[in-house]
């Protein structure tokens, strides 16, 4: 199966991700041994992106959800957490008296 993203053939996951996002990864996750200004222009650069995108982590989350539910759907399969008998829920963002 090929994966075609904007009319280009991605070959790994990397450029599958990259050519989707429009942006390459490293600028999001840094690279290794990078200097304190190539850290500082790689985080103006992002923060230029976001100013300029401000819909892209939401794509981004998309994406992966999308990336997770085609190659990985049994990372979907959760089980629900359960209360001990006897204890009364609290409304949501609240905390019952100890």
């Amino acid at each position: 199966m090929k994966n075609i993203v904007a009319g280009h053939v991605a070959v790994t996951a990397t450029e599958f991700v990259e050519l989707a996002l429009g942006t390459p990864l490293d600028l999001w996750l840094g690279v290794e041994d990078e200097s304190e200004m190539e850290r500082a222009a790689r985080l103006d650069a992002a923060r230029d992106i976001l100013t300029a995108y401000p819909e892209l982590p939401d794509d981004v989350s998309r994406v992966a959800a999308q990336a997770i539910e085609a190659f990985a759907p049994e990372l979907f399969n959760v089980v629900p957490l359960t209360r001990p008998a006897g204890r009364r829920q609290s409304p949501a963002g609240k905390r019952a008296a100890a």
